[in-house]
């Protein structure tokens, strides 16, 4: 079947060129407004957070993630000068269309002004820098404007910046190693040629999605330099497994055959295994982790299809003569003689598996213990550029009213009719209610009334107001929200009451994390057994996919700890500028696990489909095993390098999830690269002998 499609596409290659410059006309075109179509919302579904947002709505006619706020500093002024200040604020806001003033209220020094719209968080933050340039005409220059809105408003121009910045230091790396690969010839440009296409073709898909579905700021970034990263290796393999078939092979359609029926046919696998760690994000109910499994699956996906039919064009149309350099003709891809460095590491491996495989095991499980001092958060405002505007509004804010003072947990209430609000028997256990919380250590102030922004006009919906003196996503902002639910609400009756939620950014924190953590057993189950079924079609055994998924989850726990030690414990933060933090994002884990599970597989996918060959062909394990090393070290290299050099490009950037995010993939691509591939992969071939070939003989039989 693939012999058949290669040939087609090789007699049809410039129409299958033409298909991929139409491709990547499109996306290219779409991906130019794709920022405008992208969040930073957290918002999980049928929770009780997101209940108590709906709530709000219906009984307030506030929309969070649409509300900008304002802060300003009003000193020792006097109550009728707080007034003026509270009307000049109101005066700016008409700014906005169908905007409200929802909420004012002045705690330690600072008047905080909610203004409610009508729009989303992507339209509200359109009207981020006229509402600063209202308040400056006014004579409020030193407002400050912060919320949701603003916040998106003020991350999106340097996101893009970090990502450019990547992509250079990415690009400048991968095109020294295909020099070095291949020389000053025409090839080097086949995997840039391959990477462009498929970057802009998945950014382009995914603006069509994002018409629909929420999709999250982050994917630009993520998209664009893992997808740099794994599309020049698909390319980069094929590539270098044509080189090698022009030596013995008659034409050059045999050649191109050969490559694909070898290298091309690891790379339909590889490219399903990675989309299956990332489609097993759609499990999770959070429309933010969704979207980056719909993302994260595209990047193999189009980059696989891309192998089947873009990689067979280019090389059909370039030739021989493609890889041919009268100038340099690389220095990488020469033939490892029995003295070279990594044959005399695999000979002393394969002579000492069991001492070898006893070292390495226990320097990486050494290596993963600081992955007991992991604790969670559903995501930091101190781990955003402190330079923003926002980001400073809020800081400003936390240090001289208390970290939750901008991020409250909301109790609303429906209390099931007009003027319910304003029975004495409820009005009596809103007082009791609110006192009983003020007396909590974590809480810093308790805003509650019988007038607005309180109750509403009907005074048939109530809120009350809870500041932490945490920020939102601390440990202790968590357990505040669990005491809140789980102890507060229930000693207080309110009478004729029909539901009530806890919400604000706090609680939604805590929803995020409870359906993260339990959806992550799930996740991890769905993509372990996909992956062994796969893995066992391609290796045609049941036990080498078995030691594959083992390792990769060794090498998943050192790529967390690595995450520990940098971020919580700040080692090496001030060589690479990363935070320091006493908690790691939740939805990285999350996301780190679904796409490295796939990258770190991708290079022992190649390494056994050559052991494979070997033994096929007649070579005992140990040669094979040998054979498998050597003939992939240089190339194998090559692209864990150049994939160690996309990733690192988050690591560069000011945002703490992508950073992590750049940290884990950087890590454990550097150690499935080095002490897995190097030395517990051949151990464990040894060690297992002849048990690492077993498969059932419908497996077997075929070829």
């Amino acid at each position: 079947m693939l012999e058949k499609w290669t040939l087609f596409i090789v007699r049809n290659r410039y129409k299958s060129l033409s298909l991929w410059l139409i491709l990547t006309v499109l996306g290219g075109f779409a991906a130019i407004n794709l920022d405008q179509h992208l969040t930073t919302s957290l918002t999980v579904p049928n929770s009780d957070s997101s209940k108590a947002e709906a709530l709000l709505g219906k009984g307030f006619g506030e929309n969070s993630e649409g509300t900008l706020t304002v802060l300003l500093n009003f000193k020792q002024a006097k109550p009728e000068e707080i007034k003026t200040l509270e009307s000049k604020v109101a005066k700016a806001a008409k700014v906005i269309p169908n905007s409200r003033v929802s909420l004012q209220r002045a705690i330690g020094g600072i008047l905080i002004t909610n203004i409610s719209t009508t729009e989303n968080l992507n339209d509200a933050s359109k009207y981020t820098e006229q509402l600063r340039g209202k308040l400056d005409e006014i004579g409020l220059s030193k407002a400050r404007v912060t919320g949701p809105p603003a916040i998106k408003s003020d991350v999106t121009p340097v996101m893009a910046s970090d990502l450019h910045r990547g992509q250079l230091f990415a690009i400048l790396v991968a095109l020294l190693i295909l020099v070095l690969l291949f020389g000053f010839s025409f090839s080097v440009l086949i995997p840039f040629i391959f990477a462009f296409a498929t970057i802009t073709t998945t950014l382009g898909i995914i603006y069509l999605i994002a018409q629909k579905y929420l999709m999250v700021l982050y994917i630009p970034n993520i998209v664009e330099l893992i997808g740099l990263g794994l599309a020049i290796d698909y390319s980069l393999l094929l590539a270098h497994r044509f080189k090698s078939a022009l030596r013995y092979s008659e034409t050059q359609s045999a050649a191109i055959l050969e490559t694909m029926r070898t290298a091309g046919r690891t790379v339909i696998i590889s490219g399903l295994i990675v989309a299956t760690g990332m489609t097993s994000l759609l499990l999770v109910p959070i429309p933010f982790v969704k979207s980056l499994g719909i993302a994260g699956a595209l990047i193999p996906l189009i980059s696989t299809f891309a192998a089947m039919t873009l990689q067979p064009a280019m090389l059909s149309i370039v030739g021989e003569r493609g890889f041919t350099s009268k100038i340099f003709s690389g220095i990488w891809d020469r033939e490892q003689s029995e003295k070279s460095f990594i044959p005399r590491i695999t000979r002393f491996v394969i002579r000492k598996p069991i001492q070898v495989f006893i070292s390495s095991t226990i320097v990486l499980l050494i290596s993963a213990s600081p992955l007991l001092a992991l604790s969670l958060t559903p995501s930091s405002m101190t781990a955003i550029p402190k330079n923003l505007e926002s980001a400073a509004a809020l800081n400003w804010a936390s240090d001289r009213a208390g970290s939750g003072v901008t991020t409250p947990i909301a109790i609303i209430m429906d209390l099931g009719k007009p003027g319910a609000a304003l029975l004495p028997s409820n009005i009596e256990a809103r007082i009791k209610l609110a006192d009983l919380i003020s007396k909590d250590p974590n809480v810093f102030s308790v805003a509650n009334g019988i007038a607005e922004p309180f109750i509403d006009q009907t005074a048939r919906y109530l809120r009350i107001l809870v500041i932490s003196k945490d920020e939102f996503g601390s440990p202790q902002s968590q357990s505040l929200v669990e005491k809140i639910r789980g102890d507060y609400l229930k000693e207080i009756n309110f009478s004729n009451l029909k539901s009530i939620y806890v919400g604000g950014a706090g609680a939604q924190g805590v929803d995020l994390i409870s359906k993260l953590t339990s959806s992550f057993p799930i996740i991890v189950f769905i993509t372990l057994l996909l992956a062994y079924l796969l893995l066992v079609r391609a290796f045609k055994s049941v036990i080498i996919p078995l030691k594959a998924i083992l390792l990769d989850l060794l090498t998943t726990a050192v790529a967390y700890s690595a995450i520990v030690v940098i971020f919580k414990f700040g080692f090496a933060s001030s060589i690479l500028h990363t935070y320091k933090l006493p908690q790691i994002e939740a939805w990285v884990l999350i996301f780190i696990f679904a796409i490295l599970f796939g990258l770190t597989m991708d290079y022992e996918v190649f390494i056994v489909s050559r052991m494979r060959e070997a033994k096929e062909s007649g070579e005992s394990n140990a040669n094979a095993v040998a054979q498998g090393i050597n003939k992939t070290v240089g190339v194998i290299t090559a692209a864990a390098i150049i994939m160690f050099a996309a990733v690192m490009g988050l690591v560069g950037g000011h945002f703490a999830g992508l950073q992590e995010i750049g940290v884990g993939l950087a890590v454990g691509v550097i150690i499935d690269a080095t002490v897995v591939r190097m030395f517990l992969l051949p151990s464990t071939m040894i060690l297992l002998g002849r048990w690492n070939w077993l498969a059932p003989k419908f497996l077997t039989s075929r070829r």
